[in-house]
């Protein structure tokens, strides 16, 4: 198939899908989009994503939006890179419960503690429980590390490492030793570092 190709802006969401390809290590394409001026809402761009979001990636013929998506559909696509637990592995269903648990749980917990409901939501109408509940359950997976999946590394330490690393640092998740111990070894990975030093280029491209 041709080329990978990233919709992103940065920094955003799509910053995570950057962290992934480069994990994955195969050729891409960046399309620049600038939010404050509205590219994500011009009509060649909701032709992509009718949601007007990032990212957004194309691989060939095929689009594929929504964080978690997409990588799942890399780490699937280019199994050698051994970022999946493939498919008739026992172990694959706790793999996809990570990566769903992700824009699932720990994304609505945070967003929902940093901007507060007016009136007070019952525990049995949020998907995720509770705040506390969320971060308790994250907590277990990672303290026996070294990743969700054990020795192995896999697309869902990208969507939730990516996660607890956003939230730690805007002050959104709390750091607890567990979390800054796992977010410092995402952070010492050669692929997280090369996105993060792209991603800061990008940026001043597009300020």
């Amino acid at each position: 198939m041709l080329n990978l190709t990233l919709y992103h802006a940065s920094p955003s969401r799509s910053s995570v899908t950057l962290w992934m390809l480069e994990e994955v290590g195969q050729p891409y394409d960046i399309k620049l989009l600038k939010l404050s001026a509205g590219d994500n809402m011009k009509p060649d761009y909701l032709a992509i994503n009718p949601m007007g979001k990032v990212p957004a990636l194309r691989h060939g013929e095929t689009v594929i939006t929504e964080l978690a998506a997409i990588c799942t559909y890399l780490a699937d696509e280019f199994p050698d890179k051994k970022l999946n637990v493939p498919i008739g592995t026992p172990k694959r269903g706790v793999y996809l419960k990570w990566l769903f648990f992700g824009p699932g749980c720990l994304e609505p917990a945070v967003i929902d503690r940093a901007a507060p409901r007016k009136e007070e939501t019952r525990r049995a109408m949020l998907g995720y429980g509770d705040f506390d509940t969320t971060m308790n359950v994250l907590v277990k997976a990672v303290e026996e590390g070294p990743w969700l999946m054990g020795d192995q590394f896999t697309a869902a330490d990208v969507v939730i490492g990516a996660n607890i690393r956003w939230g730690m640092i805007f002050k959104m998740i709390p750091e607890r030793k567990e979390f800054v111990e796992y977010a410092a070894r995402i952070a010492a990975r050669p692929a997280a570092q090369r996105a993060e030093a792209k991603d800061k280029e990008l940026a001043a491209k597009a300020a």
